[in-house]
């Protein structure tokens, strides 16, 4: 299995209760997948770099999750069907692009 960073943008509108319903589709979606979901960074609402659709700012999710095959494929392509989610992006992430410190 793999690392990835699944990162997600979502509607800035919703309200606490609408966001923890996409979190529960979001791991059930990665469970279904047979992805394990390491850790979940929730930014909240930033500032986006340019407008998407009518929005100028976007719930972030961030997810590391660890999967085999191709979750870009399976994973994404799901959530992107999602009215709430605006950006679906998936990285595998690789030891090389890591620095070290002398």
């Amino acid at each position: 299995m793999n690392q990835y960073d699944l990162n997600l943008i979502l509607n800035p509108n919703l309200s606490a209760e609408q966001v923890q319903i996409e979190k529960e589709y979001i791991e059930t979606t990665l469970k279904n997948s047979g992805a394990e979901l390491s850790n979940l960074d929730d930014v909240g609402n930033r500032r986006l770099a340019y407008q998407v659709g009518k929005d100028r700012e976007g719930y972030y999710l961030m997810y590391t999750i660890k999967a085999s095959g191709n979750p870009e494929k399976e994973i994404a392509s799901t959530l992107r069907l999602r009215d709430h989610v605006r950006r679906v992006l998936v990285v595998k992430d690789r030891p090389e692009w890591k620095t070290k410190k002398a």
